[in-house]
């Protein structure tokens, strides 16, 4: 199976100058846990709902001044459209990331693909290694 038919489609990139407010509501309105930032027609960065926790609140600082830039995971690690699954699943597993980025051939992001969309789309050995591999270093910390 290829990563476009498992992804979450119709995803959309904010600015590195949205206020992490607004990226909050956003996650709760489209129940979703990250968002790709982009600057300058590309992606820089991607928001979860982690990076707001531990990146601002337990930090105890003002969330009402801070924007996406000031608690976004810099860089981005991504996958093709076209890629199938199991090798999405291993960039996942190699780089320990939950979501992924799925770009198309014009460098388009036209998706994300999820631990949960590898779950559905993957062998059940493939899906236990991602997942094994991407909660590994949250204990390690």
């Amino acid at each position: 199976m290829k990563a476009k038919e498992a992804m979450h489609k119709g995803v959309e990139w904010v600015s590195p100058d949205t206020p992490v407010t607004a990226l909050a509501k956003k996650m709760l309105e489209q129940d979703i846990g990250a968002i790709p930032i982009g600057e300058n027609d590309r992606l820089i960065g991607i928001v979860t709902d982690r990076d707001i926790t531990l990146r601002a609140v337990a930090n105890g600082k003002d969330v009402s001044g801070l924007t996406a830039r000031d608690v976004m995971t810099k860089g981005i690690v991504w996958c093709r459209d076209i890629d199938e699954v199991n090798q999405a699943a291993n960039v996942m597993q190699t780089k320990q990331v939950r979501r992924l980025p799925v770009i198309d051939q014009n460098k388009r992001m036209v998706g994300i693909l999820s631990v949960g969309d590898i779950s559905h789309a993957a062998s059940k050995r493939t899906a236990a290694e991602v997942a094994r591999a991407v909660s590994a270093h949250h204990g390690s910390k």
